[in-house]
């Protein structure tokens, strides 16, 4: 069985629980690196991370990025969307295609 976790402060997490992903809430950005690293050693195949959360641990992240497993994928938290989720996913779809997949949007 695949496992998908979720990671983030507890208000913007814990409904995740709800539709059986493991939830791993954090509270500052020392907490969160540790935790990403032992979550993608455990076989969590999705990571959910709360874009606030990422933007303090984003070199921890990228350490992922060019791997297979696990994805990082990045979610708006309670406080609102910053466009990093859309940007990152949006990035990872140009490297994959090689092409730009917003047309008229040059940004």
């Amino acid at each position: 069985m695949y496992k998908i976790a979720v990671m983030g402060d507890y208000d913007s997490i814990y409904g995740f629980a709800a539709i059986g992903l493991t939830t791993f809430p954090v509270s500052d950005a020392a907490e969160a690196a540790k935790t990403l690293h032992q979550i993608a050693d455990s076989g969590y195949i999705v990571i959910y991370v709360t874009e606030e959360l990422a933007a303090q641990i984003r070199k921890d992240i990228d350490q992922y990025r060019d791997k297979v497993l696990p994805s990082i994928i990045l979610i708006p938290g309670v406080k609102g969307d910053t466009g990093d989720g859309v940007r990152m996913v949006k990035a990872s779809v140009e490297q994959a295609v090689g092409s730009d997949i917003l047309f008229g949007d040059n940004k």
